[in-house]
């Protein structure tokens, strides 16, 4: 059988499967039915692992073991298996998120708030700090920070970086909007970017800023900023910086409070 590795590399990604099981799993949609001996001739995989292999494809629902001797297998057909494959992700993913709802009321979670509770009593607040790389754990650190703001929150970006924000981090802003968190976003407007500046009236003010800057300022305590170009960087390689130092971030505070005056409302 010969079958690129480029191909079976995709199917391990889309159906989270091992190497043998992609390899043995192709090897019998090629054959409709077949033993187990003449798939592992077929696919090249180990005799000794091919009925531990097809075992586990049977109870993933990828193939039927036909009764009789020998023993055959047959292919369950492609679009039959997706539906199957995602039906069992929902249903584990269903059963992963009522465990961790369930941990809310246990004492596990009191004990790892102690823990942490108590790590974060030996640290010196200048010791908070750390990289953060690609945009997906860059944001999801700024939400993090966000949602944890008792006062304010000073956001500086880009125009695509606006656009972004808002629709990543628009809950987060009516939660703090009603604990009475002061929210002040700086991008350079657009057609675009004014149009959703409107939809945050109530939640945010917004200003049309010149200067080409990306950082989040939290409480005059904490500070998130961006070091490279969101226009020059691919998602993956964007790098963030995180430090919680009130000097610092009081600074940066003071210098933006400086800068926003100059700066245009936007209607």
């Amino acid at each position: 059988m010969i079958v690129k590795d480029d191909f079976l590399n995709k199917l391990r990604r889309y159906f989270a499967l091992n190497l043998y099981e992609v390899k043995i799993w192709a090897a019998l949609l090629s054959r409709g039915t077949s033993t187990a001996g003449e798939l592992s001739d077929i696919a090249n995989v180990p005799r000794s692992r091919s009925y531990d292999v097809l075992e586990s494809l049977e109870k993933k629902g990828f193939v039927i073991m036909k009764l009789g001797k020998p023993i055959k297998y047959i292919a369950v057909p492609p679009a039959e298996v997706v539906e199957r494959v995602k039906k069992h992700i929902k249903e584990e993913s269903t059963k992963r998120i009522d465990r961790l709802n369930d941990l809310k009321s246990t004492d596990v979670l009191n004990e790892l708030n102690t823990l942490h509770t108590q790590g974060m009593d030996l640290v010196e607040p200048t010791d908070l700090s750390g990289s953060l790389r690609g945009r997906n754990n860059l944001y999801n650190h700024l939400e993090l920070t966000i949602s944890n703001a008792e006062k304010s929150v000073i956001l500086m970006t880009t125009s695509a970086g606006f656009l972004r924000k808002v629709e990543a981090l628009k809950p987060v802003f009516e939660k703090l909007k009603k604990r009475g968190v002061k929210i002040q976003i700086a991008a350079p407007m657009s057609k675009d970017t004014t149009k959703v500046a409107k939809d945050l009236s109530g939640l945010a003010e917004v200003r049309d800023s010149e200067t080409k800057a990306r950082f989040c300022v939290v409480d005059d305590k904490e500070v998130v900023f961006m070091v490279m170009d969101d226009e020059q960087v691919h998602p993956t390689y964007d790098i963030g910086i995180w430090v919680n130092t009130p000097f610092f971030a009081s600074a940066l505070s003071s210098l933006f409070s400086t800068a926003w005056k100059n700066m245009k409302p936007v209607k």
